[in-house]
């Protein structure tokens, strides 16, 4: 059986060109999410760093936090990390939670839930956008150098003596006085939640509550951040999913921007 002749005037596309417009058409929701996510980050970044430099301010109102911090009782992290310095293995291994435990982690659950619960990667990416967002106002109005620059109250910087602090980040887009809130500590608890809500397996639902007790304690052992910038970047986190779960409901499914939710 003869192959039916092409119509006259007919375009006939390479072979490879014709499979990566089918790859295109089948993967075009992640590649918009990609050219979504990756500009709005780095976006946050650079407006995140372009936001610092009042180092007086900074510091006064870190010194007011401590102050702050004692008259709660809950002023401890420079003992914890004293505590933990002697014991080198703890003092890496709050690093690497520090390092490894943020980012990366976003990134791999973030790939989880868009092969395998699409549904709620939505919710989670807005609740990411909103809290970057609402964080951003705190950087501006409220900087705040974190322990590590305050040794005088016994912090001591483990990162910076590990030569590791910049190997995920570039120092030169890195605000120095972002402490306030801690979305290395609110991510992560979005994370949690994140992987809590999507999964029914019990011991992975435990892990998602002891891993904010880790992102914790990254942070806090390696002189980054106070307790109150964790509670802050807690509520920074909730306050987005909150708006998020708002928007997904407003918002329908059929309507031009349904790639929101």
């Amino acid at each position: 059986m003869q192959r039916a002749a092409p119509r006259a005037g007919a375009i006939s596309l390479p072979r490879s060109t014709n499979r990566a417009l089918q790859l295109l058409e089948k993967n075009w929701r992640l590649l918009a999410e990609i050219l979504f996510i990756v500009p709005a980050y780095a976006a946050y970044q650079i407006v995140r760093s372009a936001v610092g430099g009042r180092a007086g301010d900074a510091f006064d109102n870190a010194t007011r936090l401590i102050s702050i911090e004692r008259r709660l009782g809950i002023f401890h992290e420079a003992s914890l990390q004293q505590y933990v310095l002697p014991q080198s293995w703890m003092v890496d291994a709050a690093n690497y939670i520090y390092i490894y435990g943020h980012l990366p982690v976003i990134i791999i659950v973030a790939f989880w839930l868009y092969a395998r619960h699409r549904d709620n990667y939505a919710l989670f990416r807005n609740a990411f956008m909103l809290s970057g967002l609402i964080a951003l106002i705190g950087f501006t109005t409220v900087p705040l150098a974190p322990p590590r620059y305050m040794p005088e109250f016994g912090f001591v910087d483990t990162i910076i003596h590990a030569q590791s602090y910049y190997v995920l980040q570039n120092p030169k887009i890195v605000n120095q006085y972002a402490a306030m809130p801690s979305l290395h500590f609110g991510w992560d608890l979005l994370v949690a939640i994140a992987i809590g809500t999507c999964t029914s397996r019990r011991w992975v639902r435990w892990a998602a509550v002891i891993m904010p007790l880790f992102t914790l304690s990254g942070i806090v052992l390696t002189a980054n951040h106070y307790f109150l910038d964790a509670a802050a970047g807690a509520a920074v986190a909730c306050v987005g999913l909150g708006i998020a779960l708002v928007l997904r409901r407003i918002v329908r499914r059929e309507s031009i921007f349904s790639f929101l939710t």
